[in-house]
């Protein structure tokens, strides 16, 4: 798996909320979003994505650990491991905003994609994406979790109307926010070529799809790559701040067949049951 990654606060912000962490030696990527005053988003992010490396490389040392929260049917361990890890990155969020007296206010969004073998597993919550560009084409592999969409898939606003929209930043789901929350998890079957995306909402609100297509078709290596969409999103404003990971699988698995495998989602429970 070849990667490469980068981070920039953009043009308009003064820092940046956003963090990511990489563990390539067990295949995982973390990209996290933070919202708060002052530097609370920063907090944030930084807790969700240390918090998912830490619990992910302890159960790869022990793969009794206990999985945090409820198992979900119909897909791997690995994803359920996953969503383990993105629970308990909410709650330790939640818990350091209630250690402030509950005056701090933070949250933040998260991706998490992990390799195993054939298979790449996405866990997310909020409005930070996964893509995935196959033999050109270009599909987003994560549902925003936000007013906006919502609307979207209800009908109630258009593609356009919802990129017009002055409240695509108001989230229905984040971490930090509350004490549980709900982790959706996808499973894909992964084939030679194939290239994930994983940003921050600073990349695809000032760039289009075409444009993002064109940078991961002409530019091989996935560092200059995603150097290459944070300019481009500069260039074109700036507006927030801008993570991309963008991870390149080129070991043939010629017995993959295209197409989504599994998909889940988890239910709000109390932590640890």
């Amino acid at each position: 798996m070849e990667f490469g990654a980068r981070s920039d606060p953009g043009r308009v912000r003064e820092n940046n909320e956003d963090s990511f962490r990489l563990a390539p030696e067990i295949g995982l990527f973390v990209l996290s979003d933070g919202m708060g005053g002052l530097e609370a988003g920063e907090v944030a992010s930084r807790l969700a994505v240390e918090t998912v490396i830490e619990h992910c490389e302890q159960a790869e040392a022990d793969p009794s650990l206990a999985v945090f929260g409820k198992h979900i049917e119909g897909v791997s361990e690995t994803c359920n491991r996953m969503a383990s890890a993105v629970r308990l990155a909410n709650t330790a969020i939640y818990e350091n905003a209630r250690n402030k007296g509950g005056k701090a206010s933070m949250g933040a969004t998260i991706v998490v994609t992990r390799f195993v073998e054939d298979r790449v597993c996405i866990a997310h919550v909020g409005d930070s994406r996964a893509y995935l560009l196959r033999a050109g084409q270009f599909d987003q592999l994560t549902e925003d979790h936000s007013f906006v969409a919502d609307q979207v898939r209800r009908g109630m606003l258009t593609q356009e109307e919802a990129s017009r929209s002055k409240m695509h930043n108001v989230l229905t789901r984040a971490l930090g926010i509350d004490p549980q929350v709900d982790v959706d998890v996808t499973e894909e079957l992964l084939m030679e070529n194939d290239v994930y995306l994983v940003c921050s909402d600073g990349l695809f609100r000032e760039l289009s799809n075409a444009q993002i297509i064109g940078v991961l078709e002409e530019t091989d290596d996935p560092q200059r790559a995603a150097s290459r969409l944070i300019d481009m999103a500069n260039q074109a404003g700036g507006g927030d701040n801008i993570t991309v990971i963008i991870m390149r699988n080129s070991k043939p698995r010629p017995f993959a067949k295209i197409g989504r495998w599994l998909k889940g989602s988890d239910e709000a429970q109390e932590p640890g049951k």
